[in-house]
């Protein structure tokens, strides 16, 4: 009888320390988005923000993510909060390019 092998194989990456390099890189683009958040005004960020981020949404979660953006957009115009308005439509007009655009 022969015996599984119990040892769990580690990923494979790309480059020794690609890992780390990716960390960094989203670590930066944080700041970044921080940084470009609090210097525009709250409209203009908010559109900016929840484009480039729901552009990153999976494809099968596009329809929860849609309802998500008109929600937001309704609620922050009904209540005259720029910043969550622009980024309520910023998000669904995001979903509609990704449902588009699916490559997978």
């Amino acid at each position: 009888m022969s015996e599984a092998k119990s040892t769990p194989k580690k990923p494979k990456e790309p480059f020794p320390g690609a890992y780390y390099l990716a960390g960094a890189i989203t670590i930066a683009l944080m700041l970044f988005f921080m940084v470009l958040g609090a210097t525009l005004p709250p409209g203009i960020a908010g559109f900016l923000v929840a484009f480039v981020l729901g552009l990153t949404v999976n494809p099968k979660y596009v329809p929860f993510f849609l309802v998500a953006g008109v929600f937001s957009a309704v609620m922050g115009f009904l209540g005259q909060e720029p910043q969550v308005a622009w980024g309520g439509v910023a998000l669904a007009l995001s979903q509609v390019l990704v449902k588009r655009f699916n490559w997978t």
